[in-house]
């Protein structure tokens, strides 16, 4: 794939100061860039004081405003575009996963995805097509994308937890059940949970459940 771009972004090492025990990757959302997500390291850093936290820059400059960056172009919203993104933006992920692990000399077991929103589409359909699995897969806000061809390219299966507000105003809340449903079929074990009255966000109960969910995958107990 000599023509996939290479990622890079902020991050933030171990608490601990000693080397990488985990690695959490965070994928933020279409406009956004890593800077956005980089801010939820000092929470989760709580209860994986051990871990790693990158937050790369998509792929892509945003194509509907000056700055920003995007995994795929949303200038047509149709299903069969945001798959074709998908599709096009996956390998710059896996690559990045790839050197990432080789940097720490850690295995997949050991490395989360945390997306938001477009991240979270990139997150589920990257995570579940990796010949060795994944930690886990949290996904903010997102969308299952590409579901027809889940049955026949699912590779892995992570514990995945989503969340959701019933009052995002950008991706609609029905987009959960119908990713649990898809996700359940696949022989995949999700939680999932509807935040009441949150838009399209984060908050803190978000944050409290991806802690804890991280916690139970990587199998650390923690301090507080």
């Amino acid at each position: 794939m000599p023509d996939s771009p290479t990622l890079d972004g902020p991050r933030k090492p171990p608490a601990s100061g000693g080397a990488p025990q985990q690695v959490v990757l965070f994928l933020h959302g279409v406009g956004a860039d890593g800077n956005d997500l980089i801010g939820l390291a000092p929470y989760f850093q709580r209860v994986l004081p051990d871990a790693l936290f990158i937050s790369p820059d998509a792929p892509f400059r945003f194509d509907m405003a000056p700055v920003g960056r995007q995994w795929f172009s949303l200038s047509d919203f149709s299903m069969q575009a945001r798959l074709s993104g998908v599709q096009s933006a996956a390998p710059a992920l896996d690559a990045f996963i790839d050197e990432t692990l080789a940097e720490t000399g850690l295995g997949e077991d050991k490395l989360a995805l945390i997306g938001f929103s477009q991240g979270t589409m990139m997150a589920l359909y990257v995570g579940l097509r990796r010949e060795r699995q994944l930690a886990a897969i949290v996904g903010y806000s997102g969308m299952l994308v590409g579901e027809d061809l889940l049955a026949e390219e699912i590779r892995s299966r992570p514990p995945v937890l989503l969340t959701h507000g019933d009052a995002d105003e950008v991706l609609s809340c029905d987009s959960l059940p119908e990713a649990d449903r898809g996700l359940k079929a696949a022989g995949v074990d999700v939680k999932s949970y509807v935040r009441p009255g949150l838009g399209h966000g984060i908050d803190d109960q978000c944050i409290h459940l991806g802690m804890k969910f991280l916690t139970k995958a990587f199998g650390v107990t923690p301090d507080e």
